[in-house]
């Protein structure tokens, strides 16, 4: 999943060397939290977090099948 966040963003900001993923799983849910360059982060977010929504619709439906509830956070 880490992989897939990954790539989608890094194909979004102009820092890719600066992409950061840390995972926080519970016993019910993984929260990936992302970090990026300062000068990226409306690039991830969007207008009215579109783009940022538009990732967290496509990892749900990669993680469907981990019987967990997964999060991204922006930080």
């Amino acid at each position: 999943m880490e992989e897939l966040i990954e790539t989608i963003v890094k194909a979004l900001v102009d820092h890719p060397e600066d992409v950061r993923i840390e995972e926080v799983e519970t016993s019910s849910t993984v929260t990936y939290q992302l970090s990026v360059h300062s000068e990226d982060m409306g690039k991830v977010i969007g207008k009215q977090g579109r783009i940022a929504k538009a990732i967290r619709t496509v990892i749900n439906a990669a993680g469907t099948n981990e019987r967990k509830k997964i999060n991204l956070e922006i930080v």
